[in-house]
């Protein structure tokens, strides 16, 4: 039954594509939205360390996806992995927390073009109010330009992985290029020098308080690197490629946000340059605008549309492949699991995406940061079942019993995956824990409960369908095999 039932994906995709959706995504709009935010929290030298030791973290946490990317080059990512280390039930945890992380990000980078509107065309932008929700005033062009650009690279993603892989790579190329002529501006520009950047660390915090403030949101500033797995039934290429595009995407992404940092600090004494955006739409626009005038405001408009575009493209590819996974698991109703009669894509899960992300303009973007926030939970939780479900293949020496036939005597893989847990477990705390310098606000917990609730709900509407196969068949509809070797 599960034999005739299981649809695949089409193999397109090429390596610099693949590295393209990885970068492009981790990078999105962030590095140059978000960086006198993260400046504000932990000063620019404290910045630039949180956010090069999360890149490092994050390519520990890439052993354990190279590994079972090489093993299982199937769809669903974390909800296969997690299928395979801990069962039915944590492969849904994964794959909910996932699909919510996923698509809050599509949400967030179109709201993020809405923001870039209003700072270029702020009169044309602010037509239309219609109300405030958080302190946060919602206007109708806003919410236009917003759900215009969903729905455009919803269509665009339907008409195939090859496309958007290839618009990737050119979004990815005139991003990189938009951050060199920045930093070149920089260079040879009076105004800015890297003395700005002192004090490295904000005064009201420690510098070991500054670093772990920024090193929480590793798992959203670098959400992206693990679309790869999303995309590994599409590989036109070995998949053991994968643990080196993981590396070269996170280690590109690493510099890229390490760069816009130090380029907007640079521009003048950073606790001035902070006072003076402390109202502004886009703090790194003023920053830019300061030493390069308008053409240094047009190459970051540029730049940070490129940012926005690699995320819409690459998260509706993640999040339309995962619910694809889920729903060809039985987990999701049978329409997920359909292909589109022409394109052979997951149309169902792009559509899904795009009308759940539809309903997030109208909320106005403060209260979608809070489910933003929140959903860096959902990321490091996947995270974590990823490593932990690599460390169970990994032996520390070769007479240590195993669970798998094919298990490997590597202690060094073994501490790394071990390492990746712990990190995980880490993020996790200093999210939780009320305590942590990066805490989730009272509103963020409120929107995590909910969504764990609305997750039970969903799980036991279809528990006896998702646990009506038998193991063998399971296998077979998430791995395309059998048994787990």
């Amino acid at each position: 039954m599960a034999n005739e039932e299981r649809k695949e994906l089409e193999r397109s995709l090429k390596p610099h594509w693949v590295w393209a959706i990885a970068f492009g995504s981790a990078i999105g709009w962030g590095a140059f939205v978000l960086p006198t935010d993260w400046i504000s929290q932990a000063g620019p030298v404290g910045v630039i360390i949180g956010i090069l030791l999360g890149a490092a973290l994050m390519m520990v946490i890439g052993v354990s996806y190279g590994f079972l990317i090489e093993k299982f080059p199937v769809t669903g990512g974390e909800f296969a992995y997690a299928y395979i280390g801990f069962g039915r039930l944590f492969a849904f945890i994964a794959g909910w927390f996932l699909t919510l992380g996923y698509t809050c990000i599509v949400a967030l980078n179109a709201s993020a073009l809405s923001l870039l509107a209003k700072f270029l065309f702020p009169d044309l932008v602010k037509q239309g109010y219609m109300y405030t929700v958080a302190g946060y005033d919602v206007y109708f062009v806003q919410i236009l330009i917003a759900s215009l650009a969903l729905i455009i690279f919803a269509l665009l993603n339907i008409r195939g992985a090859s496309f958007s892989g290839r618009t990737q790579f050119v979004f990815s190329l005139i991003l990189i290029l938009g951050i060199l002529l920045l930093g070149i501006g920089a260079i040879f520009s009076d105004g800015p020098s890297l003395s700005n950047l002192e004090p490295g660390f904000t005064p009201d915090k420690s510098a070991i308080a500054s670093i772990l403030t920024i090193l929480a949101i590793a798992p959203f500033a670098y959400v992206g690197f693990d679309n790869i797995p999303q995309a590994a039934e599409e590989f036109n290429f070995e998949s053991k490629k994968a643990f080196g595009l993981i590396i070269w995407s996170l280690l590109a992404a690493g510099l890229a946000y390490a760069a816009m940092i130090t380029i907007t600090a640079s521009t003048m004494p950073w606790q001035q340059l902070l006072a003076q955006t402390q109202n502004s739409v886009w703090g790194t626009g003023d920053a830019i605008q300061s030493y390069l005038g308008k053409a240094g405001v047009f190459i970051i408009a540029i730049a940070v549309m490129m940012g926005i575009f690699t995320g819409l493209n690459g998260f509706y590819i993640s999040s339309s492949r995962l619910t694809f996974a889920m729903g060809r698991a039985r987990i999701l109703p049978d329409a997920f699991r359909k292909l589109h009669s022409k394109y052979n894509t997951p149309y169902v899960g792009i559509l899904f995406t795009m009308a759940l992300c539809l309903v997030a303009p109208w909320f106005g973007r403060q209260a979608l940061l809070w489910v933003v926030d929140m959903s860096s939970t959902g990321v490091a939780i996947a995270y974590f079942f990823c490593t932990a479900t690599a460390y169970k293949f990994f032996k520390w020496s070769e007479g240590q019993p195993s669970k798998h036939a094919s298990t490997q005597t590597s202690p060094g893989r073994k501490l790394l995956s071990l390492i990746g847990m712990i990190s995980s477990i880490g993020f996790l705390l200093l999210l939780l824990v009320p305590q942590s310098p990066a805490s989730l606000g009272k509103e963020s917990y409120i929107a995590l409960g909910i969504w764990i609730l609305i997750g039970a709900v969903f799980y036991l509407a279809n528990r006896k369908r998702y646990t009506s196969y038998d193991r063998k068949e399971m296998n077979y509809l998430i791995l395309a095999k059998e048994e787990i070797d």
